[in-house]
């Protein structure tokens, strides 16, 4: 068990030197990396966590998130290559599992929506998400629920993710949309940052009502055209006859 922390340790630091350009080397990153020391003693949690050592691993768990301002629950399962950038104010709940070469930046939460009252009947349930292998999380990015988030997928700055996404897809927004693109399996954009076309619903609707209102306009302009060309002064004329005529009478 041992060694399988330490080769787990061994390729988070890989996944920093590679994924950061600020990393200037290995030491640099054992010394001043707070997502790297969060991940380390992360991994000593879990494995307390496992042999039963519940409250020591709660301990500790707590004193890394005073030290370096990035909760991880003890129970959460990482897999290898595990990256968090910067981190301030990262948020992994406890029923999360994450998967191989996952990158999340600050303030993200893998989080839970189940109400705080019944709690007793949420024990050992299933209450957050299930990250897949090579996906890139933003920061400030909410994803909520027992959901699944497809391997190679990216998750946009500030994007609130309420259902499963795809593989190799890119969600942005509020709530969650895909993009329309071309996504390169195990590609690694900073920030889950993609270029594409945003399949935004309420943009489409925005866009024909806009086109409604061009119709309406070219209408009431035809209109407006005709009633200028309209004989208005000869109409007067005849009216005037017809109105002196009736009085005659």
């Amino acid at each position: 068990m041992s060694k399988n922390i330490f080769k787990l340790i061994k390729s988070d630091l890989h996944a920093a030197k590679k994924r950061d350009p600020a990393a200037r080397s290995y030491l640099e990153i054992l010394l001043t990396y707070s997502g790297f020391h969060a991940i380390l003693l992360h991994r000593v949690c879990h494995f307390l966590w496992k042999i039963h050592l519940k409250l020591l691993s709660r301990f500790i768990a707590n004193i890394s998130r005073i030290f370096t301002s990035i909760e991880i629950h003890p129970a959460v399962v990482i897999d290898e290559g595990f990256f968090i950038d910067h981190g301030s104010g990262l948020v992994i709940g406890e029923t999360s599992i994450i998967g191989k070469n996952v990158t999340i930046y600050q303030q993200a939460t893998l989080g839970g929506l189940s109400p705080s009252i019944n709690s007793d009947s949420q024990r050992n349930v299933k209450r957050h998400p299930t990250i897949g292998n090579n996906v890139i999380i933003g920061s400030g990015a909410q994803i909520l629920g027992p959901i699944l988030i497809g391997q190679n997928s990216r998750i946009g700055t500030n994007a609130v993710v309420l259902k499963n996404v795809p593989e190799n897809h890119t969600f942005v927004g509020v709530p969650a949309r895909k993009v329309e693109s071309h996504q390169q399996k195990e590609s690694f954009e900073a920030y889950g940052v993609s270029e594409g076309k945003i399949d935004d619903p309420n943009k489409k609707s925005i866009l024909a009502m806009f086109n409604e209102i061009h119709l309406l306009n070219e209408k009431i302009s035809l209109i407006e055209s005709k009633i200028d060309t309209f004989p208005f002064e000869n109409q007067k004329i005849q009216t005037n006859k017809k109105i002196k005529k009736a009085k005659n009478k």
